[in-house]
């Protein structure tokens, strides 16, 4: 009874999703945490977005991230929802629970990379590349691997500005507010990875969108 619940709610979330969509969210949710796991949180390059934002909160506001990180993300879902319907919303479920579930299976596993602390130009770098294409790929589909994905497609559609310069915008502003605590030669590297991360998930997000063959 309860696999048959499973299955009737999996069937939800993907109706609409082709076969070889569903599979790009999920390379893209596989790429996207494996740099995040294995460059990001391991080299301590800073985020802008939702979850720079929530960092920034936690320092200032001493506020759990654990109750800070659901109530931006749905902050942003709802914003999302008024512009871009319930199909995102249900596309975003999706995606947004491969997410979580490939973050789990990475932590599973010791660092598949490198350390990369002494060079993070080179992290900084890297890291968008994987966070880019990963993103782009979930993008690309309909859907979002958080509110920050959800917060730039809103901002993009009611503006009508390209998608890169949406999600560069929020997370100028977040790092921006960031030196209020952080000192600045960690931001530099953190605008590298966020202004090359926007351009290439603008690159394949315009890409032609993966179909059922």
């Amino acid at each position: 009874m309860q696999a048959n619940r499973l299955k009737a709610f999996a069937r939800k979330l993907t109706d609409g999703l082709t076969l070889r969509g569903a599979g790009c969210i999920l390379l893209g949710a596989a790429i996207c945490t494996f740099g995040i796991h294995n460059i990001h949180q391991r080299t301590g390059i800073t985020e802008g977005g939702v979850i720079g934002l929530m960092l920034l909160l936690e320092h200032w506001l001493g506020a759990s991230p654990a109750v800070l990180t659901p109530v931006l993300d749905l902050s942003c879902y709802l914003l999302a929802f008024r512009y871009l319907g319930w199909r995102f919303i249900r596309t975003s479920v999706f995606s947004t629970f491969c997410v979580s579930m490939f973050y789990k299976v990475w932590e599973l596993f010791p660092p598949m990379l490198p350390d990369l602390s002494d060079w993070p130009l080179l992290a900084s770098v890297l890291g968008a590349g994987f966070v880019g294409l990963g993103v782009g790929l979930i993008v690309r589909q309909g859907g979002s691997s958080g509110g920050d994905d959800a917060l730039a497609l809103t901002i993009a559609r009611v503006t009508r500005w390209r998608l890169s310069r949406a999600y560069l915008f929020t997370d100028l502003v977040v790092l921006g507010l960031s030196l209020t605590y952080l000192p600045a030669g960690r931001i530099v590297f953190s605008l590298i990875t966020v202004t090359l991360s926007s351009w290439i998930i603008d690159r394949v997000q315009g890409g032609r969108p993966c179909r059922a063959g």
